[in-house]
């Protein structure tokens, strides 16, 4: 396993537009994701510890998100393959077990992964209402485990902040994850 950081954020950058399927059996675009004040993109996969260790707080900060006006879409990339645990029949599982209430996506080719520039799981990209990205960092101080339950909520402090402003934190902390499982590329 692979741990890396996500890059510096690139602010202003445009969302990329996609057509993938759901566990809920619909096909989601960018624009039927957003919301008033923005959207979070958020590449994810079932596997990955680092994921593990915030899926409740994940399910927390999106819920509290959608209250004022910045919907969520979790992508999963990884070749499923590779880990059976990442496949589709799993994600329609865990999105159902920790009552996910955002889009969770399939992107089979992992096409969407790599026009986004997503290098690990989790990988956040916050946009605001015009979908420029805003924040590309942590959720919070969590790694592989929980951390304490007080700490800054990073990722929502930010994306309150785009829903108030239409800018994210100058300062952000890049997440950190496990590397997106990649197919073959012969």
């Amino acid at each position: 396993m692979v741990s890396l950081e996500t890059p510096v954020c690139d602010f202003g950058h445009d969302a990329i537009d996609f057509s993938l399927p759901g566990v809920d059996g619909a096909t989601w675009s960018l624009r039927s994701c957003k919301g008033e004040k923005g959207l979070l993109v958020m590449f994810i996969c079932n596997h990955c510890p680092y994921v593990k260790a915030i899926r409740d707080r994940i399910v927390r900060d999106t819920r509290e998100l959608k209250a004022i006006g910045i919907n969520t879409v979790a992508i999963m990339s990884n070749d499923p393959s590779l880990y059976e645990e990442d496949s589709f029949e799993n994600m329609k599982r865990v999105s159902e077990e920790f009552d996910f209430d955002f889009p969770y996506l399939i992107d089979e080719t992992q096409a969407v992964a790599r026009a986004y520039g997503a290098v690990c799981t989790p990988d956040f990209f916050g946009y605001n209402a015009d979908l420029k990205l805003q924040y590309r960092g942590r959720l919070d101080a969590s790694r592989k485990e929980a951390a304490d339950p007080g700490v800054r909520r990073d990722l929502f402090e930010a994306m309150k902040q785009v829903a108030e402003t239409g800018s994210g934190p100058a300062e952000q902390i890049p997440s950190m994850g496990c590397s997106i499982k990649w197919k073959d590329e012969d």
